[in-house]
């Protein structure tokens, strides 16, 4: 329940406007009762207190979802309605409510109201700049329910999980090929058209992905990101560097088939197994 949180009386009003009918002479407030805010009504109060307590008065009748707002349930209702009456005026897309549109207006005016103070990147939507700010903090508050790996946000533990379960929902059209993300499937399909967008700066060379380009681009700098951490050799290349580290590991998990040969690489063993069938 709010509770008033306080009045003014004449005495705190000055004598030449004492007389002006009781305007503004008594001007009551309602306060929360689990936090420090104050509202001009009692109705503001009450919804604002359903934060706190977590009411949902307004159901939908359609759905079993339910709101702490009437508002809330008015713009959950356009789902089942198929009503979207904010239209953008640059482009034909619609949408259910007016913050939707405010943020997809972005998209078309470049405008990047939220900041990193740590860095120089700013961002068009709040949760955006929230998934970034954890690049500086460290923070990984999703964890995945079937092994200890953390995730910075949903969208990458949700990939994670396919991993687990082996679900591949991106299929492509060409061929019975399917993959674990969007990303994936769009880089795949261009073996298909031959498209390679990516293109060298320094050389002719093209890709199809963007990390093909960052490999390939340290032919030219020299760079090699990717350290041993028993010797002092470097790679550009993490599968090179995984390679070597068997090296020092002892690890052999290439094993052939037809004899007991194992190799710490997959090109060994293809090499290995021309002895086999030659004729």
């Amino acid at each position: 329940m709010y509770f008033r949180a306080g009045v003014k009386s004449e005495e705190n009003v000055p004598q030449d406007l004492s007389d002006q009918s009781g305007i503004h002479a008594e001007e009551e407030t309602f306060g929360c009762s689990f936090c420090e805010k104050s509202f001009s009504n009692p109705s503001a109060a009450r919804r604002h207190m359903r934060i706190h307590t977590s009411v949902k008065a307004f159901s939908c009748l359609m759905c079993q979802k339910s709101f702490r707002t009437s508002t809330q349930l008015k713009i959950h209702s356009r789902i089942h309605t198929g009503e979207k009456p904010f239209s953008c005026s640059l482009c034909d897309k619609s949408f259910l409510n007016s913050s939707s549109l405010k943020r997809h207006s972005r998209t078309h005016t470049g405008e990047k109201p939220f900041k990193c103070s740590l860095c120089e990147k700013s961002f068009g939507y709040l949760s955006a700049f929230r998934r970034h700010s954890r690049v500086h903090t460290g923070q990984k508050p999703f964890s995945c329910p079937l092994c200890e790996k953390c995730f910075s946000n949903k969208s990458c533990l949700r990939r994670h999980t396919r991993v687990h379960t082996g679900e591949k929902p991106f299929s492509c059209i060409a061929c019975e090929k399917s993959f674990i993300t969007s990303s994936d499937l769009r880089i795949h399909s261009r073996t298909h058209t031959g498209q390679k967008p990516f293109s060298c700066s320094v050389c002719e060379k093209s890709f199809s992905d963007p990390a093909s380009l960052r490999r390939h681009s340290r032919v030219h700098t020299g760079e090699k990101p990717y350290s041993c951490s028993s010797c002092k050799k470097s790679f550009t290349e993490l599968s090179h560097l995984r390679n070597h580290s068997r090296i020092h590991a002892g690890e052999k998990p290439f094993s052939c088939l037809l004899c007991k040969k194992a190799f710490r690489v997959s090109s060994d063993l293809k090499r290995h197994t021309r002895i086999h069938t030659r004729l």
